[in-house]
């Protein structure tokens, strides 16, 4: 049976922490066995703490600040984080990086947050969770200018082009393929992309509840997206690098556990 690591599901969303015992049963039907939970802010972080204690063989989880919510950061997030990041559960920092599409925190204060967190992640030699989105030349440079001290990195919900793409391999970046390969009209140039990153840098991740792969048959009727379909966005990805499944899922679950030290 084929076995994988989601490596980015937003299990404190209210769409699956409603039905959390299903998602973690249809996940582990469909050979989901482990779920790397997304912090996204220092409450969401910890809350996704709490949902690891109550399921420690199934979850690990990142603690960090989603640039969306950047102009939380204060003087005293840094240690309030660093305090999160020290249970064992915690396996990255992050989600964090920058996201020039909607601004819902200015870019200075996206900046900083995304600077402090690089720091924290080299301070407790934890790997760094990051979200880019239409903001790559800055988030190039300022991953460049700190990349000797950091350790793993992986830019997750890869979406950006060729170019972009290149960078992040050129940095030693693992990238994070979701179900927009699965996307008639947004997931071309992804599906020609993928072919690009190599076997020990690719993870994969269904960004639950978001991106619901459009070609999945049958569509669930919620139309919610959740772990267990991260099988399905596999069997897009090899079809896409032309390799058999088998294979592609033991290399991608090697390099999930190496990534988030999963034992």
């Amino acid at each position: 049976m084929i076995e994988l690591v989601d490596i980015g599901v937003n299990l404190t969303n209210k769409n699956l922490l409603g039905d959390l015992d299903g998602v973690l049963q249809r996940a582990a039907n469909a050979g989901v066995t482990r779920l790397v939970v997304t912090g996204t802010s220092l409450s969401d972080s910890a809350q996704a703490i709490e949902l690891c204690a109550r399921h420690p063989a199934r979850l690990v989880s990142t603690c960090g600040m989603h640039p969306h919510h950047a102009s939380d950061w204060n003087a005293d997030s840094y240690r309030d984080l660093g305090n999160l990041a020290r249970q064992s559960c915690v396996r990255a920092i992050g989600e964090t990086g920058l996201d020039f599409n909607r601004n819902y925190s200015p870019a200075a204060a996206q900046e900083l947050a995304f600077e402090q967190q690089m720091a924290l992640a080299a301070e407790l030699q934890l790997p760094l969770f990051c979200h880019q989105r239409d903001a790559h030349q800055r988030f190039a440079a300022m991953l460049r200018e700190n990349r000797d001290r950091l350790g793993r990195v992986v830019v997750h919900c890869f979406t950006d082009n060729r170019e972009a793409l290149i960078e992040y391999l050129n940095l030693d970046c693992y990238i994070g393929i979701t179900g927009w390969i699965c996307d008639e009209r947004r997931g071309l140039e992804l599906r020609e992309l993928v072919k690009l990153i190599p076997e020990d840098r690719l993870l994969l991740e269904t960004d639950a509840p978001y991106l619901l792969p459009r070609n999945l048959d049958p569509k669930p009727s919620s139309r919610i997206n959740e772990p267990a379909y991260l099988l399905h966005i596999l069997g897009e990805v090899a079809r896409h690098q032309q390799r058999p499944i088998d294979s592609l899922a033991q290399a991608v679950l090697l390099n999930s556990r190496r990534f988030f030290d999963l034992r």
